[in-house]
């Protein structure tokens, strides 16, 4: 692999002090996942990554960023000294952003913010070398560390970044230096932290906070909160571009079809027309699609040329993913599993029961499967019942839920609809197979928290044939 850091280039850009020549070709701060190669940053968290510097060498670690020498080390032991972990990281990712001559997207918004991310990444890939955030990290370790690990050669960074409070954004964004900012959208999301809706606005639009001068903001022309937004990026001195619904919106949504698992998009952009396809179903991925359109515009990239590789975009895993579990030996007739068990909120959820309630089952039933949404503030019981007069809840047969806050909306459902409620997860996963029948679409949704990720294995654990894993 090529070398990311050597020992005197992170010294410089941390100011700390390097024991041994070593050279990094990548940054880590779990001992459970380093690779071979990395510096790996012993943060002073919850546990004191000290302790696991060691084991982090033993795996193959190039170098430790440390505050102090961590006993039982051999005396030529590769290290970086620094002052503060934490800050050493930040720092290197500052260095890793001076250094690069690349165009760096940040995404941050209420809903969408994974996928739209993955998005750009596919969208961009054949117009220079991307890079962007693994998984979800978001945080304040998630993007510097992202930063960190950026390659010289980078055309493109995609960044994600979220928050829980106030005033988190804000940081994470000038340290990125952003060329473009992107919010997919403002909702009803952490308002155990927020007053109201307007409050989670002005939060998301600290992302231009990091704006460089005349960079683009992107911003969804159809939320209620829009005015908050573009005077933010206005204050920042951005070029706004717009998307959505509206007929005053930049990048334009003329119409959507769902067609088993992909969705066709015709829009128009700059008064002109453009068709493209995404290869997953849903009318929410269509918006996403159109803000990452608007987002590699103001890149400076092709939009034309992103609009055709979007095709081959997929759901990240948890976001929708599709998979097909065959119960029983012999039998070709399955179940289609669809896993949305990283995240919920009021917003998501409605977006995942307009997908839901179009899908397809082969002769058996559309199937919810619910948890807890988490951090919704005072109104948590009213807005988890609420859930009960979706407009697509007409389409959906069943609904079992899970969770002290689903139980809320396990008693608004008509009989008709309302299936079991468990306490938890792992009761609900022990008694999956007997909730699901071949012929059955099943969706699974709900905050990380809950775990509904148990539930989603137990049901794959079902299969009798190898899985499938088609992103159907």
């Amino acid at each position: 692999m090529s070398v990311l850091w050597t020992a005197s280039e992170a010294a410089r850009a941390t100011g700390g002090k390097a024991l041994g020549a070593w050279q990094a070709s990548n940054v880590s701060i779990d001992s459970r996942s380093v690779e071979p190669g990395a510096i790996f940053i012993a943060l002073q968290g919850a546990r004191d990554g000290h302790e696991y510097v060691a084991e982090a060498l033993a795996k193959g670690a190039a170098a430790a960023m440390v505050t102090r020498v961590p006993p039982r080390l051999a005396d030529n032991a590769p290290l970086l000294i620094v002052e503060d972990t934490q800050a050493g990281l930040e720092n290197l990712a500052r260095a890793a952003r001076a250094r690069v001559d690349a165009v760096v997207l940040g995404v941050t918004g209420s809903v969408g913010k994974t996928g739209t991310k993955e998005m750009l990444r596919t969208a961009l890939g054949n117009q220079g070398r991307v890079h962007a955030a693994e998984r979800s990290l978001n945080n304040h370790l998630g993007v510097p560390l992202t930063l960190a690990r950026m390659p010289r050669d980078t055309g493109y960074a995609v960044l994600e970044i979220g928050m829980n409070h106030p005033g988190e954004i804000a940081p994470l964004a000038r340290l990125a230096r952003l060329d473009v900012a992107v919010i997919t959208a403002v909702a009803p999301v952490h308002l155990a932290a927020f007053a109201n809706v307007d409050e989670i606005a002005r939060a998301k639009a600290e992302i231009f906070d990091g704006l460089k001068p005349g960079g683009g903001a992107v911003i969804n022309r159809d939320t209620e909160t829009f005015g908050i937004l573009r005077r933010a990026a206005a204050a920042a001195g951005a070029r706004i571009l717009t998307f959505g619904a509206s007929a005053d919106s930049g990048f334009r949504c003329r119409s959507i079809r769902v067609d088993g698992n992909a969705t066709t998009v015709e829009a128009s952009a700059g008064g002109a027309g453009l068709k493209f396809r995404l290869g997953a179903p849903g009318r929410h991925l269509a918006f996403n699609a159109l803000a990452v359109l608007a987002a590699v515009d103001a890149a400076g990239a092709d939009a034309t040329k992103a609009a055709r590789a979007l095709a081959r975009w997929r759901v990240p895993p948890g976001r929708g993913s599709r998979f097909r579990v065959h119960p029983v030996p012999g039998n070709s007739g399955w179940i289609e599993v669809v896993d949305e068990s990283y995240n919920a909120n009021p917003t998501s959820m409605g977006a995942a029961f307009d997908v839901l309630a179009m899908s397809t089952p082969t002769g058996g039933r559309r199937i919810a499967i619910l948890g807890d949404m988490l951090e919704l503030g005072r109104d948590e019981i009213a807005l988890h019942a609420g859930l009960a007069r979706h407009p697509a809840m007409g389409g959906i047969d069943v609904v079992h839920t899970v969770g002290s806050l689903m139980r809320a909306l396990h008693a608004e459902l008509p009989d008709d609809r309302s299936g079991e409620w468990f306490e938890s997860a792992e009761a609900l996963a022990d008694r999956v197979a007997g909730l699901l029948d071949i012929g059955d679409v099943a969706m699974v949704k709900g905050s990380a928290a809950t775990g509904l990720g148990r539930v989603v294995e137990a049901i794959l654990a079902l299969d009798s044939h190898p899985r499938d894993g088609i992103e159907t």
